[in-house]
């Protein structure tokens, strides 16, 4: 089935296209919802919940961009609406302590699995890894995820350097990096 006839077919309820719709994007969006849960169910409630949104807003896709980019932005504001609803994500910051944090910028060696970083950002605190997720990996800006989760831009900003310096150090006792201080430019490769 053609994406076209994916959609038309979701429009007019038709069972076979929303099944087909859902086993062509779930894989993928499972990884998404993956990145901002605490657990496997939580991702998979995420999803459930992402994917009636999708069904049932179908009729407001536009085909003015990817269909798949309209799906994963439903996916991400579900995921981020979960955590709020169920209280998971925190945003405790010392922001006193986010300008003694520096960070250098390096490159990071080109053997770096998306995976294992993946796992990795998955240890961070909900609020730095949901931070991270919504900027480095799915492009939103500091004002925009200060919008999505009820903080100050500048809490966004904090938590997201706190949050690299905290996935560096990650990376280095894992062996993953080699070197003490790198640049995070690659995180936008991890959108696996």
């Amino acid at each position: 089935m053609t994406e076209e006839y994916i959609i038309s077919g979701c429009l007019q309820n038709d069972p076979s296209a929303q099944r087909e719709l859902y086993n062509r994007y779930s894989p993928k969006m499972l990884s998404v919802c993956y990145r901002y849960a605490q657990n496997r169910e939580d991702a998979e409630d995420m999803l459930q919940e992402a994917f009636i949104k999708v069904f049932t807003q179908i009729h407001t896709f536009q085909s003015k961009g990817a269909f798949e980019g309209w799906i994963r932005r439903i996916i991400v504001h579900t995921c981020i609406n979960f955590l709020k609803k169920y209280k998971k994500f925190n945003e405790s910051v010392d922001l006193g302590q986010a300008g003694y944090l520096h960070i250098k910028e390096e490159t990071i060696p080109s053997i770096m699995q998306a995976k294992q970083v993946t796992e990795c950002i998955r240890i961070l605190p909900i609020g730095y890894r949901t931070v991270l997720n919504l900027f480095a990996i799915e492009g939103f800006s500091h004002r925009e995820i200060s919008q999505m989760l009820d903080i100050e831009e500048s809490t966004s900003r904090s938590q997201y350097t706190r949050a690299k310096a905290m996935l560096e150090n990650i990376l280095v006792k894992k062996n993953i990096l080699e070197k003490p201080k790198a640049r995070f430019k690659w995180l936008a490769g991890v959108k696996k």
